[in-house]
């Protein structure tokens, strides 16, 4: 006898049911495209616990006699395609026949389906009809997919949280419903709605009901055509970014789609406009001869192969780049009035840190002062007077002499301040002699040594016994920062927060908003105290004082990119990349001159540092030249 066999239906219709179901958001897909593909213009989904217990979806389509519902189970029923000329010309989402047999093998489906005439009611359990009857009037379908998996346990092992897999299927909504905003949509889970948009073709709307209106206001219309292809959309201006591409929509012949390529000419629009590793949010719909398409590579159908790549990928760029190029608008550029500091003002460690002023700028014709205002290290690099330039051999100041010790700066701050200031003051800014944990601790100490000058605004330049260093002033800072951030963000403390005047408020989609709402313990933890307000919305109203000043809104929309982009967020490393990101915010930059005194009070907050010869970048900040190799260099020595 021999060892091959032909497999019965009911054990291939569990084999295709891998392919194409995969978690309940792949049981949304196929349900909604069949009621999309029956021309419906209302479409419901009504889920429990994420869809594992039950999916329902309710349509106003065409609907089917009692023939065509038995006949919709079986394997390779299909009404879309009829010979193999077809497979060439498909305008419909399904096609292959597979997605009701595969979906009916793994769970009970009940199908309650009439095209006006006549109803019937069908029950299916594990792919088998157990009970059929007359069923309502009412045109159109309603199918219940109810204990997913029941009997695949091991396929029901793998499914993830409850958020995770609500997660995917209000992506997908949300997808369906960009790709067509001529259908209302409604999406709702445990009688909570989560999508809902009124059908009337307005993609505007869509995107509004989506991503916030504020997101949606500021989204321009792009369009483009050639001889083979037709390309429209909406895109954000570069003011509005994301830290995923997983924003940029692509629709082909109203079919959501995965393609690499045309991702890239998207992005490739805004090449310069955008900074490196932030992306817009995009919506494209390209309509073409279905003969250009390829529908038929994978059983989901989201990977599709394009004929004549090269123009598509060019038209695509060039619509999208000149309309985003026409929406960009010249700054403004003004000076802002000075304002008087309340009573209440953050404590602010890094105030004055505006490096882009020249000396003119910030002091007019004035002569710079002899002594600089009593404050703490930060604020005397900060805030000390610029020269437009520092000369190599421009003579120090005079009373001048060797760098004071933490000690001495510290005594000098705490000069004539009230007790409880000066305690205080020690509890905030104390930082240089903190405690910080490296995973590979410098033993090395920084050197002694003397400034010499400035090159090119950018390096500072020290001498030692033993040679001497290039110091660069911007990693310099960043590392210093990056300390004091590291230390505040380990321990937020009640007692350290700045209550805002005007909260800060933040629109988010319905998947996006149950994330947050998942992680908000973690946000918490390194000083982003999220509150819900309404659907889809948060406000902040505090944040800690030690927060960049004039930094506040961006450094919190990072964080919470930060939480929405990470399959799992590690509270550890949330707190390494929240403390980096604040670090950058207002550091020293390039092609900015010091004066002396500025360059050894950073030298000073350097060398109390744990790590002071690499930025948090992992870029060093200094680097040694020794006197040997100068003197081999100049053949001093052989």
């Amino acid at each position: 006898m021999g060892k091959i066999h032909i497999m019965d239906e009911f054990l291939s219709n569990k084999i295709a049911a891998g392919e194409v179901v995969e978690r309940p958001a792949s049981v949304v897909k196929e349900l909604v495209e069949n009621a999309i593909d029956a021309g419906s213009t209302s479409i419901e989904v009504l889920l429990e616990e994420a869809g594992l217990m039950s999916i329902q979806v309710i349509d106003n389509g065409s609907g089917m006699d009692e023939e065509d519902a038995l006949v919709s189970f079986q394997r390779h029923a299909t009404s879309k395609i009829t010979n193999e000329h077809d497979l060439f010309r498909i305008r419909t989402l399904g096609f292959r026949g597979e997605a009701l047999a595969s979906i009916a093998s793994v769970s009970k489906v009940t199908l309650a389906t009439s095209n006006g005439d006549s109803g019937i009611e069908v029950v299916l359990e594990g792919g088998h009809v157990v009970n059929k009857r007359p069923g309502p009037l009412r045109k159109g379908t309603d199918i219940t997919v109810a204990q997913l998996f029941y009997n695949t346990p091991a396929r029901l092992k793998y499914m993830k949280t409850i958020q995770t897999e609500l997660g995917h299927t209000i992506d997908l909504m949300n997808r369906l419903a960009l790709c067509y905003p001529q259908i209302a949509f409604k999406l709702v889970h445990h009688d909570h709605e989560l999508l809902k948009t009124n059908g009337r073709g307005d993609l505007r709307q869509v995107l509004a009901a989506i991503y916030g209106l504020a997101n949606a206001k500021k989204m321009v219309h792009f369009e483009g055509e050639t001889a083979d292809y037709k390309v429209t959309g909406y895109a954000t201006i570069p003011e509005i970014t994301r830290a995923s591409k997983n924003y940029v929509s692509i629709f082909v012949n109203g079919r959501w789609v995965r393609h690499y390529t045309v991702q890239k000419a998207i992005i490739d629009a805004y090449h310069t406009y955008l900074p490196i590793g932030r992306f817009p949010i995009a919506v494209l719909h390209i309509e073409g001869d279905p003969f250009l398409t390829d529908v038929n590579v994978h059983p989901s159908k989201q990977q599709i192969r394009l004929s004549k790549e090269g123009d598509l990928m060019k038209l695509i760029e060039t619509s999208l780049h000149n309309a985003v190029r026409a929406s960009m608008q010249a700054p403004e550029i003004m000076k802002k009035p000075k304002k008087q500091a309340a009573q209440t003002e953050q404590i602010n460690f890094w105030k004055g840190l505006d490096y882009q002023k020249t000396a003119v700028e910030q002091f007019g014709d004035k002569p710079r002062p002899k002594e600089l205002p009593h404050k703490n290290v930060a604020e005397t690099i900060l805030e000390a007077p610029q020269n437009p330039r520092y000369e190599l051999n421009e003579p120090a100041e005079k009373g001048f002499s060797e760098p004071e010790t933490w000690e001495q700066i510290r005594e000098r701050e705490n000069h004539n301040m009230p007790a409880e200031q000066v305690e205080q003051l020690e509890e905030n800014t104390d930082w240089p002699e903190q405690e910080f944990s490296e995973a590979s601790p410098i033993k090395e100490p920084f050197p002694m040594v003397e400034i010499v000058g400035q090159i090119h605004g950018t390096y500072i330049i020290a001498q030692s016994e033993d040679g001497f260093y290039l110091i660069d002033q911007h990693a310099a800072q960043e590392r210093i920062k990056y300390e004091f951030f590291k230390d505040m963000v380990g321990e937020v403390n009640a007692g350290e927060r700045q209550a805002l005047l005007l909260p800060l408020t933040f629109h988010y989609s319905a998947d996006e908003s149950l994330k947050l709402v998942e992680h908000m313990d973690e946000l918490t933890e390194v000083g982003v105290f999220l509150e819900e307000f309404g659907q889809h919305s948060f406000i902040v109203r505090e944040h800690p004082v030690w927060f960049p000043k004039g930094m506040e809104q961006e450094i919190i929309e990072e964080l919470i990119e930060q939480v929405l982009t990470v399959r799992k967020t590690d509270i550890k490393k949330l707190r390494e990349a929240a403390a980096i990101m604040m670090s950058c915010k207002k550091s020293i930059k390039a092609n900015h001159y010091l004066d002396k005194q500025q360059m050894e009070r950073l030298l000073v907050d350097l060398k109390k540092c744990v790590n002071p010869f690499t930025c948090p970048h992992g870029r060093p900040v200094v680097v040694h030249f020794r006197t040997y190799e100068i003197e081999k260099m100049f053949k001093r020595v052989m």
